[in-house]
């Protein structure tokens, strides 16, 4: 193939460089997942109602195909008619020929690994009784998976975990089982419920949108608190949300089982009227100051009338900018002095906690982002409710596996701090020339990849954390 020329020199392109890849870092993803145990416990969930005297692909290695590829940017199943030609993929699922030249039918031999219909197969096995659908999984289990791989990445000794509770509603674009209209989304969607400690994913429960945003958090906390407390014994544990998980139900349920919380608390005319001395404050500074905006803060005990079981303490902003007041209200059982032995003893006064604590959850809205734009975490387009549920289960161990290779492989370097999309083109995407012989499979990066001092930093780091801690 002849291209434009080049000065005096012809450019010219052909196939002929040889078995190449241009996924060279999905070892990487090998190294966490074998450090976790994350494809063999996942597998554990299935139910394997195959013959193993005709069986070609293991659980484990179905579900390491299906995890490395949606970590690899690969969301879509037809990806894999392709992908499965890729030995250093193969290599990293623990095929044992990565050419699959030990497959049981000629037909499929050098193919190592397996087809969309295998995977779809595998995704939709609680939905379908048919001879071909014979790995069903229990739900239940990989709930308890994803919370165990999530709390295992918690420090040990860690004296503080904060978790992020929030929802999301990806919009559906079919039929699919469960769907229905949000007014708040303005669509039909789902409206899956995430908690996360920091970049940690430690729950992801799908749920139908006709519902308040706040349903099953309890029954998630349940799970959740007594898994961190198992692994990090001397922590406290704070919940933080937005407003739309300011229930009573909640709070009171943290307040019996010694969580603390700090939420969000929607505005009404009560709490107004309670902030606006504050607020006559941040207008008068405001005219003295010039300033493009003046915050005051406000604290004070709060009771509903109906709804809320006790008083408890709110901290309202006053804020007054150039385009109006913008008042905002966060209801918390975090002790005003903070922490008997903490060196910081003024971290929840009324400013610092909303300004530095509560307004931290942020964060969590770009994690959710990540979920979206850098993995299919928002690829529900099976037509069962069951099998979306398997869908963003999957999407967001994926996510774990990529979190891991930033947190530990990346630390202090300027990745340390990126979107796990640009872990992904900056780490992963490195073009490979593998060659398998009897010995080794040997893989050659590319020399042009300009970031190899990271890359063996990496390597050294995800080497050092050896196999499964159990």
């Amino acid at each position: 193939m002849l291209f434009q020329d080049l000065g005096s020199r012809q450019v010219v392109a052909d196939f002929s460089g040889g078995t190449l890849s241009s996924d060279g870092g999905v070892l990487f993803l090998r190294q966490v997942d074998q450090h976790l145990g994350l494809s063999r416990t996942l597998a554990s969930c299935f139910s394997d109602q195959r013959d193993p005297r005709w069986v070609d692909h293991r659980l484990p290695e179905l579900l390491a195909q299906r995890l490395y590829g949606m970590a690899l940017g690969y969301e879509d199943l037809n990806d894999h008619n392709e992908l499965r030609r890729d030995p250093l993929l193969a290599t990293a699922c623990n095929k044992k020929d990565p050419w699959g030249r030990d497959r049981f039918h000629a037909a499929h031999r050098g193919i190592a690994l397996a087809g969309a219909s295998t995977l779809n197969r595998l995704e939709l096995s609680n939905n379908q009784a048919t001879r071909g659908h014979k790995l069903p999984h229990d739900p239940r289990k990989i709930e308890a998976c994803l919370l165990e791989m999530g709390v295992r990445c918690l420090p040990k000794h860690a004296r503080e975990i904060v978790i992020d509770l929030d929802a999301m509603g990806p919009r559906l674009h079919g039929t699919q089982e469960g769907r229905h209209f949000s007014a708040y989304y303005d669509d039909y969607c789902y409206l899956p419920l995430y908690v996360f400690a920091g970049d940690i994913p430690l729950w992801a429960q799908l749920r139908t949108s006709d519902r308040d945003g706040a349903e099953g958090v309890v029954a998630a906390l349940e799970k959740i608190v007594p898994a961190i407390r198992q692994r990090c014994r001397r922590a406290r544990i704070i919940a933080r949300s937005d407003s739309g998980f300011c229930r009573d139900e909640i709070m009171s349920w943290c307040e019996g089982q010694g969580v603390y919380y700090c939420l969000g608390l929607a505005k009404n005319p009560v709490l107004l009227a309670r902030l606006g001395s504050a607020l006559a404050d941040a207008r008068a500074r405001r005219c003295l100051t010039g300033a493009p905006s003046v915050r005051v803060f406000a604290a004070f005990d709060y009771q509903t009338d109906k709804t809320w079981g006790r008083a408890r303490r709110v901290i309202g902003k006053a804020e007054v900018m150039a385009a109006g007041d913008n008042p905002r209200f966060v209801v918390s059982n975090l002790p005003a002095r903070g922490f008997q032995g903490d060196p910081d003893r003024e971290r929840f006064t009324p400013a610092r906690l909303y300004e530095e604590f509560y307004c931290a959850r942020g964060e969590m809205e770009n994690v959710l982002k990540q979920q979206v734009l850098d993995l299919p975490a928002d690829r529900l387009s099976t037509h069962w409710l069951a099998s979306n549920q398997l869908r963003l289960w999957l999407a967001t161990l994926a996510y774990l596996l990529l979190e891991r290779v930033r947190a530990v492989g990346l630390a202090g370097t300027d990745l340390a701090q990126a979107t796990v999309g640009s872990v992904r083109l900056k780490l992963l995407k490195v073009a490979a020339e593998v060659t398998v012989s009897v010995r080794r499979v040997y893989v050659q990066l590319s020399r042009a990849y300009p970031m190899q001092a990271l890359f063996r930093l990496c390597h050294r780091r995800l080497l050092a954390l050896g196999g499964s801690t159990g």
